[in-house]
């Protein structure tokens, strides 16, 4: 987005609504890409820095990433109502989908060509996750843990919970403190580093 345009702002809840509800329905498999560019690019509601910053935030927050961010936006222009009409237009759209095609898919779920199309679906699922997974790998080239540590944290998680079949919240707190505790050693010792060199 050039800097020198002005940045817009939703016109109403109204405004809101819609597009969230336009954002929801091209949101298949995730709407991360959809929003940056909706938003940004097109909408010029915010730039990119702090699509980043707000992004970020709903990331921390519980539940979902883009169910967050719609609240956030929502909330800033509009307050309470804005956030609500936000929610509104994230989810009426997407729901009545879901329950239209549970309705058709519900008499025809035994048939063997039903069941196969749904182990298809499995797998592309299965699929994207491991694509996005490969995809985020070389940002762990400038982790301050280092790739083998990042690798054997990997590893471990994938053996705990998809081989033991641990519940993942004791995986999260065994393997995931662990984790955090090495990359707190290891920025602890860059800023004296950067100190010592200073």
């Amino acid at each position: 987005m050039p800097e020198h345009q002005p940045l817009q702002q939703p016109r109403s809840k109204t405004d809101l609504f819609v597009s969230f509800t336009l954002l929801a329905l091209q949101g298949f498999g995730g709407v991360l890409a959809v929003v940056q560019r909706e938003l940004v690019e097109k909408k010029r509601w915010m730039t990119r820095e702090q699509f980043v910053e707000d992004w970020a935030v709903a990331q921390i927050l519980p539940g979902p990433n883009v169910v967050n961010f719609c609240l956030t936006i929502g909330g800033r222009y509009f307050g309470l109502g804005g956030a609500l009409a936000s929610l509104a237009g994230l989810l009426m759209a997407p729901l009545a989908v879901v329950l239209l095609l549970a309705m058709a898919f519900g008499g025809v779920s035994d048939a063997p060509w039903a069941q196969g199309a749904l182990r298809g679906m499995g797998a592309v699922a299965a699929g994207l996750i491991a694509a996005t997974g490969i995809k985020l790998m070389s940002a762990l080239k400038r982790n301050p843990m280092g790739l083998p540590v990042c690798a054997a944290v990997m590893l471990s998680t994938f053996v705990c919970v998809g081989v033991l079949r641990w519940p993942l919240i004791w995986v999260l707190l065994g393997v995931g403190s662990a984790a955090c505790g090495w990359a707190y050693l290891q920025l602890t010792r860059q800023m004296l580093n950067k100190g010592d060199a200073a």
